[in-house]
């Protein structure tokens, strides 16, 4: 995919309304050769999805050995959203916490009290921690109006073609 054709779908406002969630499944080969799925927060900085991770996270050496990642941003309710993503992870080592941890944990419900007592538990528990920066070279917004299933699309092509012909 072309990085212009990438930017068009990133920049859809169905996509920018995904994008702007917390919660992205990422999807990585491990070490055993098994494929694996993980729940991870995330922020998206206009180019870049950046998610974070403590030092020791299984899923680190996996990323390191095979960087090639897929994502999934969607939502909950009928018909569903879809941000469909891939690309290779770059692993960042950040000493103390990333800035971007703090921003995407900024969406729970916590008054300022309790923020302020997460925050000092977070930075007491890490002394580093790892960003992973997934920047996409392939993407596919599914919003069952303008876009579907690329499976879906191509039956009811057929379909049209066979009742035209």
């Amino acid at each position: 995919m072309q990085p212009n054709e990438i930017a068009e779908i990133l920049n859809r406002p169905y996509s920018q309304e995904l994008l702007a969630r917390d919660i992205t499944r990422l999807a990585y080969v491990a070490t055993d050769g098994t494929p694996r799925t993980v729940p991870i927060g995330f922020t998206w900085n206009g180019t870049e999805i950046v998610m974070c991770t403590p030092t020791n996270a299984p899923k680190l050496a996996s990323l390191r050995a095979n960087p090639a990642v897929a994502l999934t941003i969607d939502t909950e309710v009928h018909p569903p959203k879809i941000l469909l993503l891939r690309g290779r992870a770059e692993l960042d080592l950040v000493e103390g916490i990333p800035e971007e941890y703090m921003k995407m944990n900024t969406s729970y419900e916590m008054t300022p009290e309790q923020r302020a007592e997460w925050e000092v538990a977070v930075r007491g528990l890490y002394d580093a921690m790892v960003r992973i920066v997934v920047r996409p070279t392939w993407a596919k917004l599914i919003d069952f109006e303008a876009t579907l299933p690329t499976p879906v699309e191509e039956l009811i092509r057929q379909k049209a073609e066979s009742q035209g012909a």
